[in-house]
């Protein structure tokens, strides 16, 4: 926990420093949802397809949904959901010509999660 996971468009590939945006977001979690650096884990996952509306060319997309522990209040989860995506627009830089769409999301883990290190 957190189990954060980063969607992005192919075409964004060369223009999101992903290093650099898990850092500060793992340092914001820290911050804003009390959770332990150490538990912050995130996964990149680029898409080969994006298509906004009628068009499949000219945007770049990306969500970012992170899972956390129950017990953060809605304000919380509204103040960390707001961060990410102020670092979205900082580590994103799109093309010239390439409109991005960025959206995140916080939810609260299933009671039945459970995890492992080995």
């Amino acid at each position: 926990m957190p189990q954060i996971t980063v969607d992005y468009s192919e075409q964004l590939a060369d223009d999101f420093d992903r290093a650099g945006f898990a850092q500060a977001l793992h340092a914001a979690v820290v911050e804003i949802a009390a959770a332990k650096a150490a538990a912050c884990k995130t996964q990149f996952r680029r898409s080969e397809g994006t298509t906004v509306g009628a068009d499949a060319d000219g945007h770049g997309v990306v969500h970012v949904a992170l899972g956390l522990l129950a017990g953060r209040t809605d304000e919380t989860k509204a103040q960390l959901t707001e961060a990410v995506l102020e670092l979205v627009k900082r580590y994103v830089k799109p093309a010239e010509g390439l409109v991005l769409h960025a959206s995140a999301e916080v939810r609260d883990l299933d009671p039945s999660y459970r995890k492992f290190d080995s």
